[in-house]
């Protein structure tokens, strides 16, 4: 870290460059410092700096290449379960897995990213690449900038953090244990308690659940809970309509326009100022991993 830290004194043009990429060409911009340099001189790159010197890739990026570089900011790193970057901090081998996921050989400028469907990455593994209204998703990540050029590659700046199943920490609680221990779905608990469902979600699935809070739930008129909550099987139908069979991770989300929820009706899916709206609830943080499945909060309680 201390390389890092010693080259912020001499790279304020590399800053200005971060700061004014959106229509400048990639060849132009930042063509005097590598990868590494333009991220640490930007200042909204520090945890990914930090990560990149626990797991040995520092040197990598700054000498090797070309590299197109997904580049997570501060803010997509800090909706990263706490536990989940602990445990990666912890393993660097899954770190350094996590951290090529976002890394594609060759400089790979918005011009071609947009022609793409997908990428394969350092890690092995391919990204999924989606236009959508005229913003660029990876995965489920939105390029917020694109094109910050480096003397080794090319950066495009994304709001969250890539991070493949395959890569982290097998689960050990189950979906609902999962929802429970988050201390924010107290309600979702009960509900599923009521309609006798926490037996089908512990169980083998995989499953995707669209979760509602406890803060979505108080936006539901009391009224409307209360009969829920006394007809089992209306209760039944609704919270069956927030979950999904199968295991479909933000990734794939981003490309459907709809899914069939186990209530046996489709919820709508779409992509709108950078937003993934199921149903009409806008997903707040996807892809929090449970033994049986995963699950993607939303803001709203999904009623058909």
């Amino acid at each position: 870290m201390k390389r890092i830290i010693s080259l912020l004194a001499v790279l304020a043009v590399a800053a200005a460059a971060v700061g004014g990429a959106g229509t400048a060409s990639a060849e132009t911009r930042a063509s005097n410092v590598d990868i590494v340099q333009t991220a640490v001189a930007a200042g909204q790159f520090t945890t990914l700096a930090s990560l990149l010197q626990k797991a040995g890739l520092v040197d990598t990026l700054a000498t090797g290449g070309p590299f197109t570089v997904f580049a997570p900011t501060d803010a997509a790193f800090a909706k990263v379960p706490k536990a989940t970057l602990d445990a990666l901090a912890a393993d660097p081998a899954k770190l350094k897995a996590v951290l090529l996921y976002h890394v594609v050989p060759g400089r790979v400028t918005a011009a071609d990213v947009v022609k793409l469907t997908s990428a394969k990455t350092a890690e092995g593994r391919s990204l999924a690449i989606k236009v959508v209204n005229g913003s660029v998703f990876v995965d489920a990540a939105q390029v917020t900038t694109p094109d910050v050029g480096a003397t080794n590659g090319v950066i495009h700046v994304i709001d969250s953090v890539l991070i493949p199943q395959e890569a982290t920490a097998t689960a050990s609680k189950t979906i609902v244990q999962t929802a429970v221990a988050a201390g924010s779905f107290k309600t979702l608990a009960s509900l599923l308690k009521k309609a006798g469902l926490v037996g089908t979600l512990q169980g083998k699935g995989p499953f995707t659940v669209f979760a509602p809070t406890d803060a979505a739930f108080a936006k539901v008129p009391k009224a409307t809970l209360a009969s829920l909550a006394k007809n089992k099987a209306k209760l039944r139908s609704v919270l069956l309509y927030h979950v999904v069979k199968g295991n479909v991770p933000a990734a794939k989300v981003v490309m459907l326009r709809s899914a069939k929820t186990l209530n046996g009706k489709a919820v709508s899916i779409r992509v709108n100022g950078g937003n993934v709206l199921v149903g009409g609830a806008r997903v707040t943080t996807a892809d929090v991993k449970a033994s049986n499945g995963v699950i993607h909060v939303v803001n709203k309680v999904l009623i058909p």
